[in-house]
């Protein structure tokens, strides 16, 4: 496809150039099996090239009027809305998302974008008093400078742009290193829509390329001051470590094993609904997705039947069918693992109730109940279409086996009493957690991100600031002070 090949090329200081590394990344569409694009890896120099280009960059750009700066993130909206088709095929192509799903991740993708526009105006100092005469205290909120971007490979590029976009607009320059699986929609394509709106050259950098080419050299190199990283919490545990070494900030997007709690005065029928939705979106590859249903004992037979008979109207098959609701996973390991692990925990005592096959990339649903209480699945993140329902004897064991995980990212309470819903929300530890939804919900202006090892640090809204800024304190005596010698 033209559209790839065009844009299968690093990005670096302004320039769309091949890598020179020994081996080349082939970008596969998941479902056709079709090569789309291939790409020479960037090396280790060439992350430093991108990163000098920012450091260099990046100065003028912070100087740079916000009014100014905040219309390249006007002008990239528009971008995307003259091209939605043509990305919406992109994003079904490279990712096998459905046509539904690439709808879900250009209207967040835009509203983010919106919200940029809105953020490089959003950093303000303060002066504070001071218990010495004649001194004045000013706090200025700057730019960290250059900072590193890893995306993944399930939403990339909703979730390249959602760091890229605030730390530009705040002022940064950036290196961007999007998932091997998706390099063109959470890279390249990121890249040439900004460079397009007008952004100057090097202050967005593109670097294709996989830890077995870099090692550390993203990560540990002296120029960025902060990593931003959305993956898996094992990568997550490694780019802290790295980070703390080098005295980075770290701010760490990770997995999770959510929870959809339904109550006993739940409705049930909207509950399956929210939790179909929940488990199923993206085949399952949503940090947020209900990896765990909880029912009330009371409740268990209705919901389970009603639950079943909607998952087995679930289409699975092309993504870009407008029909279709279950593509294909985004490469045969992982489609190889989730069939394993639902095979596992089938041999270990759990209860198919849907066990679904696999063509390929492609994973029909499963649904499993009757699961032993230390099975392993209980504690690990799903990424593919495994919906696991557990019932539970009263709120306190809800609240118990919700937190029975080392995750803490999202979840979800339905039931007839909102109050009821919110105490015990409180009691769940995440980072969010919706009452009477899903567990699959992302907006530009509230704080995202989890607890335990679903990540450290939050995004959006004013949490960009605390991500993409520091504060200096600059002290101005407009008297004399007394020393003591």
């Amino acid at each position: 496809m033209s559209f790839f090949t065009e844009l299968a090329h690093q990005y670096i200081d302004g320039e769309w150039k091949p890598g020179s590394g020994s081996w080349d990344i082939i970008d596969f569409n998941p479902y056709s099996g079709e090569k789309l694009a291939s790409i020479t890896v960037a090396t280790a120099d060439e992350v430093d090239q991108a990163y000098r280009a920012a450091e260099r960059a990046q100065r003028a750009w912070a100087d740079t009027n916000p009014y100014a700066r905040r219309l390249v993130f006007e002008r990239a909206l528009r971008i995307i809305e003259d091209r939605e088709q043509e990305i919406t095929e992109a994003i079904v192509a490279e990712l096998g998302g459905t046509r539904l799903k690439a709808a879900f991740e250009l209207h967040l993708a835009k509203e983010f974008l919106r919200e940029a526009v809105h953020l490089a105006l959003r950093p303000e100092g303060r002066i504070l008093p001071s218990p010495t005469d004649g001194k004045e205290n000013r706090v200025y909120r700057l730019p960290v400078g250059v900072v590193g971007v890893i995306s993944p490979f399930n939403f990339p590029f909703l979730l390249s742009l959602k760091s890229v976009a605030p730390a530009l607009a705040l002022g940064n320059a950036v290196v961007l290193k999007p998932h091997q699986n998706t390099p063109i929609c959470g890279g390249a394509l990121v890249a040439k829509v900004l460079a397009d709106a007008g952004l100057p050259a090097g202050l967005l950098n593109v670097v294709i390329t996989d830890i077995a080419e870099i090692g550390d050299a993203l990560i540990a190199h002296p120029v960025p001051k902060a990593i931003s990283f959305t993956g898996s919490d094992k990568v997550g545990r490694h780019v802290a470590t790295v980070c703390a070494a080098n005295f980075k900030r770290a701010i760490l997007e990770l997995g999770g094993n959510s929870a959809l709690i339904v109550l006993d005065d739940a409705d049930v029928d909207y509950a399956v609904e929210a939790a179909v939705f929940s488990r199923f979106v993206h085949q399952g590859q949503v940090c947020m997705a209900a990896n765990r249903i909880l029912v009330d004992r009371s409740l268990e037979a209705e919901f389970t039947e009603k639950f079943v008979a909607k998952v087995r109207t679930l289409r699975v098959g092309d993504p870009a069918d407008p029909s279709t609701h279950i593509g294909p996973l985004i490469n045969s390991s992982q489609a190889d693992a989730v069939s394993s692990l639902v095979e596992q925990t089938v041999k270990a005592g759990a209860t198919p109730l849907l066990q679904g096959g696999a063509q390929g990339n492609l994973l029909s649903p499963s649904v499993l109940a009757g699961l032993p209480a230390d099975s392993p699945v209980l504690q690990q993140e799903i990424f593919g279409p495994v919906a696991l329902i557990m019932p539970f004897d009263g709120e306190e064991e809800a609240v118990r086996i919700a937190n029975d995980t080392p995750y803490g990212l999202s979840g979800a309470v339905h039931t007839g009493d909102v109050e009821r819903g919110v105490r015990l929300a409180r009691r769940i530890h995440t980072g969010m957690i919706h009452i009477n939804d899903g567990t699959v919900h992302d907006e530009p202006i509230v704080p995202f991100g989890g607890e335990k090892n679903s990540g450290v640090g939050r995004l959006n809204g004013d949490s960009m600031l605390e991500a993409f800024t520091t504060q200096k304190w600059i002290s101005v005596q407009h008297g004399r002070s007394q020393f003591p010698f």
